[in-house]
């Protein structure tokens, strides 16, 4: 199969970024999702819809939390398996895997809409924010299952060597999101339920387009009869755990984030914190992206045992991310006002809080990208209990702690130093098991 000879190609810096460059640029416009969606609940209807965007975020990424484990962990098993010539085997893994993340997606859908109100009613919201919660949340969920397709479909595509094919459909789907946008809340004036419906729309054409391609037999991976292997779920399952641990974990680092910007600074606070965020998930998505389009690599030529190629790509790897890390950090540093007025008109608190806070978040952007790239290097690796360890840490229990001790020392100030200080205890650790694994691996 020609698709199959991508894998023997020599590993050069120009073959991995045949990878990697398509994967980034899928990674930023989804990434554009969000912060499109931003950008006009923002200036369109205000900075309190602005608010409910940020206070829905925990539990759509509740939802999804089950879907990025069996995609991430599905990938690396299935890809391993190629990678030995089982690839009979592997497709029937490959569509029965795809049918459970259907069947999740109707149960999270569900139990999203049973536990909205009673998630909103604890925060003590004010009507207005509380009805941009309800509204938004309420259309988004109608979307779940295209939206945890499009999660799967874009891995598998790039595992299939269709990398170019998922950035066309990210870039497809970022589009039609913003003209959506547009049309729903500028022309129609739909409100924020125009803008969740706009997101749910543009994610789902990588959903449609990965039912399309893997119908396909010519396809590298395609859909077969299914084969139920409950082996091969608990293994995907405990393979992606770091993955559906990040999902949830940021899900509660947010939460918390809210909870205490309600308490220090009132919904303009929860506005700011969504501003600072829009800035470190498009600088994260680069270093997920990057790893996103490795990590096929390092499955398939740790399943082959070719020592040589998978420490030629991992080398390269840690020298991209360096540069990225770099760059990401200057720009955010020296661009903090311009970004943030996108946003928030200069001169409010919004305003003040976001700008203020982003100059001292900037700092998190040496560490992320090595930290992102260490836990998918071990799910890829198939070491979930690794990856899981080092996502678990970084995101629940460093940030966590950060989260309680630096804004007592403080104030607000510590609520932004919380996440440079959590990622760089990370890095620390990442550090630590990349060293301790080396030898294993043959990295």
């Amino acid at each position: 199969m020609e698709n199959q000879n991508v894998y023997a190609k020599p590993v050069t810096f120009h073959n991995i970024l045949k990878f990697a460059v398509p994967t980034i640029a899928m990674t930023v416009f989804m990434s554009f999702y969000s912060m499109v969606d931003g950008l006009f609940v923002s200036n369109l209807i205000g900075t309190k819809a602005l608010s409910a965007v940020n206070l829905t975020a925990p539990l759509i990424q509740f939802v999804t939390a089950v879907s990025t484990m069996l995609a991430a962990g599905g990938s690396a098993v299935i890809m391993k398996k190629m990678g030995e010539g089982k690839e009979r085997e592997a497709r029937e893994d490959f569509t029965f895997l795809i049918l459970v993340n259907a069947a999740v997606g109707l149960a999270m859908c569900a139990l999203g809409y049973g536990v909205m109100d009673q998630v909103f009613a604890v925060f003590g919201l004010s009507p207005d924010v509380s009805g941009y919660c309800r509204e938004y949340l309420s259309r988004y969920l109608l979307f779940t299952v295209p939206i945890l397709l499009m999660n799967n479909f874009s891995l598998y595509m790039i595992g299939s060597g269709r990398a170019s094919l998922s950035f066309a459909c990210s870039v497809a789907g970022g589009v039609l999101n913003m003209a959506l946008d547009y049309l729903f809340l500028g022309v129609f004036h739909m409100g924020i339920g125009g803008a969740a419906v706009a997101t749910g729309l543009g994610y789902s054409v990588t959903a449609v387009a990965g039912v399309l391609v893997f119908c396909k037999e010519s396809s590298f991976l395609h859909f077969v009869r299914p084969a139920f292997r409950p082996k091969v779920l608990i293994l995907a399952a405990s393979n992606g755990s770091s993955e559906m641990a990040g999902a949830l974990v940021t899900g509660i680092v947010t939460l918390v984030f809210n909870w205490m910007m309600l308490k220090v600074a009132g919904e303009e606070g929860v506005a700011a914190v969504t501003i600072i965020m829009y800035v470190l998930m498009f600088a994260s998505s680069l270093y997920t992206g990057y790893s996103y389009g490795v990590a096929p690599m390092l499955s398939f030529y740790f399943g082959e045992g070719n020592a040589d190629k998978l420490k030629k790509v991992v080398a390269v790897s840690l020298k991209v991310i360096a540069a990225i890390s770099l760059l990401t950090a200057a720009a955010s540093f020296a661009f903090t006002e311009p970004m943030v007025a996108v946003f928030a008109r200069p001169g409010n608190l919004v305003y003040a809080l976001a700008a203020t806070g982003n100059k001292i978040c900037t700092a998190a952007l040496l560490f992320i990208g090595f930290n992102i790239f260490g836990s998918g290097m071990f799910t890829a690796l198939s070491n979930g209990g690794v990856s899981a360890l080092l996502a678990f840490s970084r995101s629940f229990v460093f940030m966590l702690a950060m989260l309680i001790l630096l804004p007592l020392l403080l104030g607000v100030n510590g609520i932004w130093l919380a996440t440079p200080a959590a990622e760089l205890l990370s890095f620390v650790l990442s550090g630590y098991l990349f060293f301790k694994y080396r030898k294993r691996y043959g990295y």
